[in-house]
């Protein structure tokens, strides 16, 4: 999740329509997918997880955002990403391939927050086969986003949207993650480096060739 200090805004990418799995959706800036076997390790050990370094999926977070959204690697340095929590989510893509999609995710994700001082200060050039738009968003224009019916948005970025980033803060007291980006960035105030939560998805993700049902009982 890439911010613009100065505006407070987010970029969004919204993923090609040539994709497989969740096409045509809007979500977070990129996600990582550490790979075994690169040059830079991409794999973290559990002590790597426990306080909290995760160099490996900050290695994997520059390189994809290299070959997403086309930001030069050094532009986004490996220890300006701030590691927050864990979290385990699935989801069908009925929206896609219907309610018996074969396609889906079964996943875990961790959520990684960066920031620059000003957008103008880093390059964005998306490549056509894994980005159709971008765009900056403030959180009263994501609201406005989620609210058109027109717009799809992916299953794990409403989850943590809705979870954490712009929470009321009636579950930690806290607020969200968005609301202070200082102290998100700066203090351990929001990290959990030992949970993993769990998520079903959303209603119409269910399902799919295996006809699977709720499996955590917690979605949001």
């Amino acid at each position: 999740f890439l911010y613009d200090l100065s505006t407070q805004e987010l970029l969004l990418q919204q993923r090609a329509s040539t994709k497989i799995t969740f096409p045509n959706v809007w979500t977070n800036t990129c996600c990582s997918h550490p790979l075994h076997g690169m040059d830079v390790n991409e794999v973290d050990a559990p002590e790597d997880v426990m306080d909290g370094t995760v160099k490996g999926v900050k290695a994997a977070a520059v390189r994809k955002l290299e070959h997403e959204l086309g930001i030069p690697v050094g532009q986004l340095p490996m220890d300006s990403f701030k590691f927050l929590t864990r979290l385990h989510y699935w989801a069908a893509d009925t929206v896609t391939h219907g309610e018996k999609s074969p396609w889906g995710e079964n996943e875990v994700d961790y959520v990684l927050f960066v920031t620059v001082l000003n957008k103008d200060k880093i390059t964005i050039e998306p490549h056509v086969d894994e980005v159709d738009d971008v765009c900056w968003v403030t959180k009263a224009k994501l609201f406005e986003m989620f609210a058109d019916k027109d717009l799809l948005f992916s299953p794990w970025f409403r989850i943590i949207a809705n979870r954490w980033m712009i929470s009321s803060g009636e579950e930690t007291g806290k607020g969200g993650w968005w609301d202070d980006l200082d102290r998100t960035m700066n203090t351990n105030e929001f990290c959990d480096y030992e949970s993993i939560h769990r998520f079903d998805p959303q209603e119409e993700h269910l399902g799919g060739g295996g006809n699977a049902g709720p499996l955590f009982g917690v979605g949001k």
